[in-house]
């Protein structure tokens, strides 16, 4: 058998169509070139070099997704054709096919079109940290049908793509990755207010986590029943761990406050029973009897 022979065997026929072992093997070729070519594509825009570096790192992940989908859908319609398959009639039995499963998963569909918005839009990218139904996580994953939420609780959350469409959904991380926080404390009623802002200063210009510049600041917010209300207001690039930073700064306030011999205060109540006095002199004047 020669190399046009080789070429030319036919495998499969099916009415006017033909597949031929040169174009299976032409076909073969061109989804393996893709898939490494997606693989070196990847590393070049996802690792910064000279001037991708100066797009961040979030918008080059949704770049690098819809150059990838695009590619795929390219080289699947190229390698269609090389196999002798109509891509006219196929778009055509595609359109129909789309209308009918339309009707039946309009939920999956739905899903797939949000997923072309979120990756177009920007609204939420890969590494934007999110609160969905009460839930706060990172986007790790962007795919056209759903999207990975790995959350605090080092747990991995699937969430189909029209939910971030309809519903509310906080990114905590849109815009930049510093966000301002803020820790309330209470102190008892009499202690110095001055040295109680200096302490709480102190344990938020210590810690790493928290940024300098927004300058973090203290505010006295409120006389409450037992106690002095004070906020702690500051700036972190640590949105995902910031229950982790908080934690620091409560246990420092804690510890700063006691270096001071400033306390915080524990709910008191004091208790009147009406009659008492009554009872006291009855048992009183019966003791005596």
């Amino acid at each position: 058998m020669n190399w046009d022979d080789f070429i030319n065997y036919e495998l499969f026929e099916l009415g006017n169509f033909k597949l031929l072992l040169g174009n299976l093997l032409i076909a073969i070729t061109i989804i393996v070139t893709t898939s490494f070519f997606i693989i070196i594509l990847k590393k070049a825009i996802l690792k910064p070099r000279f001037i991708i570096d100066k797009i961040d790192e979030k918008r080059r992940n949704t770049f690098f997704s819809i150059t990838k989908y695009f590619i795929w859908i390219v080289s699947g319609l190229v390698a269609l054709k090389i196999l002798g398959v109509r891509i006219d009639a196929l778009i055509f039995g595609s359109t129909a096919l789309l209308v009918v499963l339309g009707l039946g998963l309009q939920n999956i569909f739905k899903d797939f079109i949000s997923g072309l918005f979120l990756l177009f839009e920007g609204s939420i990218k890969i590494g934007d940290v999110i609160e969905v139904d009460g839930v706060t996580g990172k986007v790790i994953e962007i795919n056209l049908r759903s999207s990975e939420i790995y959350t605090r609780d080092d747990v991995t959350i699937i969430i189909p793509n029209s939910r971030f469409i309809v519903e509310k959904v906080v990114n905590w991380s849109h815009d930049e990755n510093s966000v301002r926080f803020k820790v309330n404390v209470n102190v008892a009623y009499g202690s110095d207010v001055n040295v109680v802002i200096k302490c709480l200063e102190e344990a938020m210009s210590e810690h790493k986590q928290v940024l300098k510049k927004p300058q973090p600041f203290v505010r006295f917010t409120d006389f409450a029943e037992s106690s002095l209300f004070f906020e702690m207001i500051f700036w972190s690039n640590n949105t995902f761990r910031i229950e982790n930073t908080k934690s620091d700064l409560r246990k420092e306030v804690y510890l700063k406050l006691a270096e001071n011999n400033l306390s915080i205060p524990f709910p008191q109540r004091d208790i009147h029973i009406k009659g008492i006095e009554h009872m006291v002199d009855f048992s009183e004047k019966k003791a005596k009897n």
